[in-house]
This record gives C-alpha cells, sequence and structure tokens, in this order.
C-alpha cells in the first residue's frame, strides 16, 4: 500500500476575491467577471486596487484612504479587484472612456503601465516625486521614469512603493524524511536541481508518492510562468536586448541560449518531478499546492508564502526555509530580475490634483510602512529609512533576511529598456512556449524560434 506524506497545513483551495462596491461582480464558481454598465461617478475619486493576500494587507491601504478622506473631505470609492480581473478590466475601461482615477497592481509595471505611458495616458507625477525623491532607492526612481510617446521625453509616470523578485522556498522537515540533509544542498546549478529530483525518488522507494520534487509554472496564463522563467534566462546568461533597447536575435548565442533555458525549465516537468497539473496553474497554485506539501520546493515572485504562515511559528520558523537561487551554469553568482510595484494616476482624470494628494498621502512613510508590513513581507521597501526599521533589519526573520540579500545583485526587467518588452509580458509569450513544451507539442528548438518570431513581431508593431 502506498504512503502518503501527512498534511500538516489547511490552504483554501478556491480563492474567491470580493470587491467593495458596486461596479463589477465576481462569480467564484465561474471565475467570471460580469460587468456591470454603471458609469463610475463622477462625484467621486475613484480608485481601483489589487485585492490583498490577507486581510491587513487591505486593512492598512483602506484605513490610509479612510484617514485622507477624513483630512481633505474629498470623497473616495476604492473597489479591490483580483489581479487577473484588475488588469483585463483596466483595459477595458480605458477603451470605454471610463477609467479609474488612481491604479495599483501586483504586476502592472511588467505587463501594462510602461505601454500606458508611452501612450500619454499616464499622467506625469513628478510633482510628487520631486520633493521626496531624496528618500528613494535609485532603481525605483529609475523604474517608473517612463518615455512618453506623445511628448517624446521621459518623465515620472508612477510612485513606486515596494519592490520583489524571485525567492526559492523548501520544506526542511519533508526534506529530512526524504533521507537528505539540506547542509548538502549544493550551490552548482545543475547539481541544485538533482538535489531535488534524489529527493522525490527517495520519497518514492519509501511508497511516498504525493509529492513532487519542484513546483514550477507551466501554463500559459500564469504570469508566475514568465516571472520565473525569466530567472532561468538570467541564469543561462541570455541578454535579450542590448543597452539602447533593441533585440539581439541575430546573435546565434541568444537562441542557444534560450534553448537551454526552456529545456533547463521543462525537463523536471517532462521527467515527472513537477505535478502533473503545473500546465493548468494560476497565479496561485505554486503556492497551493507547496503550502500543501504537494511539493518539496518551489519558486516565487514575491515573498507571499512564508507571508501566509507567519501566524503559524512551526512553518515560519521550523519548517519553511527560504534560499538564494544556485549558482548560475557557468558558476557565477545568480544576478536577480526586480520589478518595482507602482501607483498610477490615469491621465484622463478630472480630479487630478485631488489624486496627486492622495497618492501623496500613501506614500508618506508611516502610510507605506503600514502598507509593506501589512503585506506580510510580502514586497520590500523601495525607500531606506524603511528598510532600516526592525521589521525588515533585525535578521531575525529567517525569509525576509534571505531576501534582502538578493538585492545586492539585481538588474531591472526590460520593460525598462523598451516599453514593447510589457507587451511579450501581457501576452505571455514565454508562457505559451513552455506549455507547448510540457504537453510534447513543440520541442525547446522550436519553442525558442516560435518565441523569437513572436517576440519579433511585436517589437516591430510597437507603435
Amino acid at each position: 500500500m502506498h504512503k502518503t506524506l501527512p498534511r500538516f497545513l489547511s490552504f483554501p483551495i478556491t480563492i474567491c476575491l470580493v470587491t467593495f462596491g458596486s461596479f463589477f461582480l465576481f462569480s467564484c464558481n465561474s471565475g467570471q467577471v460580469n460587468q456591470i454598465l454603471t458609469p463610475a461617478d463622477d462625484n467621486v475619486l475613484n480608485i481601483w486596487w489589487s485585492e490583498g493576500y490577507y486581510p491587513e494587507e487591505t486593512e492598512a491601504i483602506q484605513s490610509s484612504i479612510d484617514a485622507w478622506q477624513a483630512e481633505s473631505q474629498a470623497n473616495v470609492q476604492i473597489i479591490f479587484f483580483s489581479e487577473k480581473d484588475l488588469v483585463q478590466q483596466l483595459e477595458n475601461a480605458i477603451k470605454a472612456g471610463n477609467p479609474p482615477d488612481i491604479i495599483y497592481s501586483y504586476n502592472l509595471d511588467l505587463v501594462l503601465l510602461p505601454r500606458l505611458a508611452w501612450e500619454g495616458k499616464l499622467a506625469d507625477v513628478s510633482s510628487i516625486i520631486e520633493p521626496i525623491k531624496q528618500f528613494y532607492d535609485p532603481e525605483a526612481l529609475q523604474s517608473v521614469n517612463y518615455f512618453n510617446n506623445q511628448t517624446r521625453q521621459r518623465s515620472y509616470y508612477a510612485v513606486p512603493i515596494a519592490q520583489q523578485t524571485t525567492y526559492i522556498h523548501y520544506w526542511q522537515d519533508l526534506l529530512a524524511q526524504a533521507e537528505i540533509s539540506d547542509a548538502q544542498l549544493p550551490t552548482e546549478w545543475d547539481s541544485f536541481w538533482r538535489f531535488w529530483e534524489v529527493a522525490q525518488t527517495n520519497l518514492i522507494k519509501q511508497n511516498i508518492d504525493n509529492i513532487y520534487a519542484i513546483g514550477l509554472p507551466m501554463s500559459a496564463i500564469a504570469t508566475d510562468t514568465f516571472i520565473v522563467f525569466e530567472q532561468f534566462l538570467e541564469a543561462y546568461n541570455v541578454q535579450l536586448l542590448d543597452d539602447e533597447g533593441k533585440l539581439r536575435f541575430d546573435n546565434p548565442q541568444v537562441r542557444q541560449g534560450i534553448i537551454n533555458a526552456l529545456e533547463a525549465y521543462t525537463n523536471p516537468y517532462l521527467e515527472n518531478f513537477v505535478p502533473p497539473n503545473a500546465i493548468e496553474w494560476g497565479d496561485p497554485d505554486n503556492n497551493i499546492n507547496f503550502l500543501s506539501n504537494g511539493t518539496l520546493m518551489t519558486a516565487n515572485g514575491s515573498l507571499s508564502i512564508p507571508g501566509s504562515q507567519k501566524g503559524d511559528e512551526i512553518n515560519y520558523f521550523q519548517r519553511m526555509r527560504t534560499i538564494p537561487w544556485p549558482n548560475k551554469p557557468d558558476n557565477t553568482p545568480m544576478r536577480y530580475i526586480t520589478s518595482i510595484k507602482q501607483i498610477a494616476i490615469l491621465a484622463e482624470t478630472d480630479r487630478l490634483e485631488e489624486a496627486k494628494n492622495l497618492v501623496a498621502f500613501l506614500v508618506k512613510t508611516e502610510n507605506l510602512e503600514a502598507y509593506l508590513e501589512g503585506a506580510q513581507g510580502r514586497f520590500l521597501p523601495v525607500m531606506p529609512a524603511i528598510a532600516a526599521n526592525e521589521f525588515w533589519s533585525n535578521g531575525k526573520d529567517p525569509h525576509i533576511a534571505v531576501a534582502i540579500t538578493q538585492f545586492d545583485n539585481t538588474r531591472s526587467s526590460y520593460v525598462l529598456l523598451n516599453p514593447a518588452y510589457s507587451e511579450v509580458l501581457a501576452q505571455n509569450v514565454w508562457g505559451e512556449v513552455i506549455h507547448a513544451i510540457a504537453t510534447n507539442q513543440i520541442t525547446p528548438e522550436k519553442g525558442a524560434d516560435q518565441a523569437i518570431k513572436k517576440i519579433t513581431d511585436i517589437f516591430s508593431q510597437w507603435k
């Protein structure tokens, strides 16, 4: 009879996000968004915001907005959306000429804001940033210094509030049950990934077959797919764009590097070391599989996984580990791709000064700090003064302490070199080819060629 590992954690399989307002209705059963064709109220300041992963996160932003509303005597409506729905509905609202005034979403900096700035659809927020720019990390300011193709100039078109990169987590006790010590954890690239495969093999020898070695998304719908895969491209030193933002596909080493990265990413799935349903995962699913002990390790684009366990000291401090990525295949240290979380104001707003005043209030140190701590540390500060506070700097938090070290060697997303790359991410080009390879429709070589062609087409059409 096969054994199964105990399920130490409970984690909701169905995640339903509820809006605080009447603009949209969400159906948890169908996963569809039903739009109510009611125009936005012109008498209030309208904010669309990503629903927090934790109650404290949503409560913190709501509390700051309530405080500003009481102080300013202005009317504010904040509507919380799931991440996927916010991006899609924002695009719909812009096309309909009825967008909100202020927007914030975890992935907007990667998939939409660079294009909106390029098209002149974001308000210039230099008046917010200039008085406080000395409080920011320079990289954060660079990330919101977008090019506006209408004015043919760069300026600040969003306000930074946090930063993230991609982390690796594993279960120490489950690794021990596989009769492997984490003291043996390699830092060499190939050995690192084989390490987890050996652990799964050991568990299978014990007739434990309900846990997989590695939790990597293989779907074309999860943003986590391209977020994690881009770290694999970095591992293989694939430089897609030059310093002027032009594609480098004429260099044969770039194509070969893409092939190598695709092979390394998909081989664990093809060899049955990744859960079979990873080809169907949405963004929460690598978290869910890991937290329900379905995978020994996983990679994730924020600290949301340990953040979800802060209320359980055993899970947080004893069972779960966060570690740096292994060295690259050439044995040089990994360089981490960062993204900056940003608040933006739509250019069409007729309440510009009011919107600017609210955003300036939200990024006051005490308000921003409360929001980031309410988010359980899943995003890191972009202001050194906040990062110096005990919550981040005491070294006692085993997950935040590791995350901070990863920001010692970073690079920004390609969207800063060329906003056309935001469309590559919005269409999840990498997720499409990864899914096709994982389902044996194409080879990594074919996948690389398909990605190169699609990315080239996107760049050629960018206007």
